[in-house]
C-alpha cells in the first residue's frame, strides 16, 4: 500500500490507524486528515519519538496493511 490510498481513504484508515497509534484521539485524527507529516508529527508529540522513528513506523505500517 502507499500513502495515496490511505490520503484518499483516510475516513476508512483512521481506525487502524488509531489500532496501532492508541495514544492518538479522534479528535488528532480529524486534524490529520489523511496527511502523513501531521501524522508523524502526532506520533512524535504523543509517543516522545524522533521524527526519523515516527517516520519508519509509519512505513513499516503501510507494509503491513
Amino acid at each position: 500500500m502507499n500513502w495515496n490510498q490511505v490520503e484518499g481513504s483516510w475516513e476508512q484508515f483512521k481506525g487502524k490507524v488509531q489500532t496501532e497509534w492508541g495514544r492518538l484521539t479522534g479528535d488528532d485524527l480529524d486534524v490529520i486528515r489523511g496527511d502523513r507529516k501531521q501524522l508523524a508529527g502526532k506520533i512524535q508529540e504523543r509517543y516522545g519519538r524522533a521524527q526519523e522513528t515516527a517516520e519508519r513506523e509509519i512505513d513499516d505500517w503501510l507494509t503491513r496493511n
